[in-house]
């Protein structure tokens, strides 16, 4: 297993990557796109997280979560820093997933999903937030909301 700061990086950003195009290019309907994009590999990222917090939380001084200087000091171990990037690899990814399966419930086009999961990988709450009010005026103007084959759209 890697040990390197900058192998990690490489690494979890590429298993992301693997998620986030499962997202966009493969039919939700196999269920193995959503279990894996949304459960298997943000629970791999988060085994990563824990596994570097565990081991370098405690190496920063001075860092924490009360105040920004904090968290600033917090991020200036490289360790740390990782897991930040992780924790936001993880949680988006799992976000994409939700969202993914929603639209696919709620009749959203895949066309339409494309730049929600895109703005949802690259600035994570934007994302969520354009979904949101996507939904909500698509469901406004008489998109019909299926929560019995949430998961079996494509």
């Amino acid at each position: 297993m890697p040990t390197d700061v900058e192998t990690l990086f490489g690494w979890s950003g590429n298993l992301a990557l693997i998620g986030w195009v499962l997202l966009l290019f493969s039919p939700k309907r196999w269920g193995w796109v959503l279990l894996t994009a949304g459960v298997i590999i943000p629970a791999l990222l988060g085994a990563l997280y824990g596994g570097l917090m565990l081991t370098h939380f405690a190496e920063t001084e001075g860092g924490g979560y009360s105040s920004l200087s904090q968290v600033r000091s917090l991020f200036s171990n490289d360790s740390v820093l990782l897991a930040g990037w992780v924790h936001y690899l993880a949680f988006d990814l799992a976000i994409g997933a939700v969202i993914a399966q929603r639209a696919d419930a709620s009749g959203l086009s895949r066309l339409v999903q494309i730049p929600i999961l895109f703005f949802t990988f690259m600035f994570g709450p934007l994302g969520f937030l354009l979904f949101v009010l996507t939904d909500a005026g698509w469901r406004s103007i008489g998109g019909k909301r299926n929560t019995t084959t949430a998961g079996a759209a494509s």
